[in-house]
């Protein structure tokens, strides 16, 4: 037995594990410098993004439905429940590492035919078979260990996934509420807009009924009228829809959702330049990236997984227990029994299916690697995108304030001048046209505001970036030691 015990011992330490280590990939260089559009400082900075990003709008409404979404989303149940079952995975793995005990304990009563009884011996009687195995695989090339390394990845991969699910799901919650307050923004410039030209259309019937004005100018002046009328009922729409949208991503039905919302909800305003900080800190922030890297290492280690099954498998065991014919003769000496040994299991004539496995699985880590390569350039492009399009959408929004003023002032002129009699109501009609169509595109610029940068947060990777990096980080760590 203790020559058993010495040999476990120096197995153990002799232990090693085959496979390639895994090493951390190097980032892409061009994703160290700041972003192209942080070079216009009213517009972004080069300071850290702000982990709770909708925080920076003040909006306790916003920040209440967030809760509401972080809580009760379904789709965050389910990566929830993914990065649950990645955990009790590595879990079964890790139990591998253990030796296995077993207790069996069987007792019986029989009765022999008259044959096969010896002469002066009973027919019947009743037996007991009683003993405790223990076993134990003894990890020479790391099989287990790299399983478990693998399954170690797998975890913090789902739970980047979850991350990166509360990421998506954070900003179309803001996405929504934004949508509910623009879209009552233009509601309510659509609906003044309306009753400016219907001022128009009044002012036009007098000067019809004096003789000032024909007939198609009073005609004119209500098509423009009634056209501007039918742009609300699909803003309406609009603004239903975002309720209803509101209300799954914060899981409720449509109709549990607080009837204020639709009352309160106010256009968001964000009057700082945006912080994006850099490419090598998006990086490490986006949970994206932060799964792909970690299934990339999962992958890695699949590989000595494989790789072990080329080499023997040792097991050593040991058994004791009893054998009587009675139970009152169980707990005797002539009973107990007792055996220890060890098995060498070694399939080396045939390797082929061994090393098929093993080029699979360095194919299934090339596959990981490229689709590495691929989530940083994608965050990368979608970072850029995200600003150019919200630095480009501030320009068209001031712009449009721009051209809505001069409109403003040209209706006033021409409303003056009809007065005097100098234009005709064609006039008229052609300006307030123009300030209608340029005040309902300044109300849409300020939604794609709001969008562009509900999408540049988006884009850098939102928040819970540190407390996943530490967890990436000391699993890499665990993982490198082999613990």
């Amino acid at each position: 037995m203790h020559r058993a015990l010495s040999l476990t011992l120096l197995l153990a330490l002799a232990a090693c594990k085959v496979g390639p280590t895994y090493v951390h990939p190097e980032a892409i260089s061009s994703a160290a410098p700041p972003f192209l559009g942080s070079a216009t400082p009213a517009v972004s900075s080069t300071d850290a993004p702000d982990g709770d990003w909708w925080r920076l709008y003040q909006d306790p409404v916003l920040d209440g439905l967030v809760a509401d979404a972080l809580r009760a989303n379904k789709d965050i149940a389910v990566a929830i429940a993914n990065l649950d079952k990645a955990r009790s995975a590595l879990r079964a793995v890790r139990g591998d590492r253990f030796p296995t005990a077993s207790l069996d304990v069987q007792g019986g009563y029989q009765r022999l035919p008259l044959s096969q009884t010896l002469p002066g011996t009973s027919r019947s009687g009743s037996t007991v078979d009683g003993g405790f195995t223990v076993a134990y695989d003894v990890d020479l090339f790391g099989r287990i260990a790299r399983g478990v390394e693998a399954a170690r990845g797998d975890v913090a991969a789902a739970d980047a996934d979850r991350d990166a699910v509360r990421v998506a799901i954070v900003a179309e919650t803001a996405r929504a509420y934004a949508d509910l307050g623009s879209l009552a923004e233009r509601i309510r410039v659509a609906k003044r807009t309306v009753e400016l030209v219907d001022q128009s259309v009044q002012l036009t019937a007098k000067r019809y009924e004096a003789g000032r004005a024909t007939r198609l100018d009073t005609s004119r002046a209500a098509t423009l009228r009634d056209q501007v009328r039918a742009t609300v009922p699909p803003l309406e729409a609009e603004r239903e829809a975002a309720l209803f949208s509101l209300a799954t991503l914060t899981g409720r039905t449509p109709r549990d959702l607080p009837a204020t919302i639709g009352t309160t909800a106010a256009v968001l305003h964000l009057d700082r330049p945006l912080p994006v900080g850099d490419g090598r800190a998006l990086l490490a922030r986006r949970p994206d990236v932060r799964a792909a890297e970690r299934r990339l290492a999962a992958q890695t280690a699949r590989i000595g997984v494989a790789t072990a099954d080329l080499y023997p498998t040792i097991s050593l065991g040991g058994s004791a227990g009893s054998t009587s014919t009675g139970l009152g003769n169980a707990l005797t000496g002539s009973a107990f029994r007792f055996f220890t040994g060890g098995l060498l299991s070694w399939n080396f004539l045939n390797q082929e299916a061994a090393r098929a496995r093993i080029a699979g699985a360095r194919a299934d880590t090339a596959g990981a690697l490229a689709t590495f390569d691929k989530t940083v350039l994608q965050a990368l492009q979608e970072t850029e995108t995200a600003l150019s399009a919200f630095t480009h959408e501030l320009d068209r929004r001031q712009a449009l304030a721009d051209a809505r003023t001069e409109a403003a002032t040209a209706v006033r002129i021409v409303r003056a001048q009809l007065r005097e009699g100098r234009v005709d109501s064609l006039s008229l009609i052609d300006a307030e046209r123009t300030f209608s169509d340029t005040e309902a595109a300044l109300a849409a610029s300020d939604a794609r505001v709001v969008t562009a940068q509900v999408d540049l947060f988006r884009a850098l990777g939102g928040g819970w970036q540190q407390d996943a990096h530490t967890r990436v980080t000391r699993g890499e760590v665990s993982d490198r030691v082999g613990s």
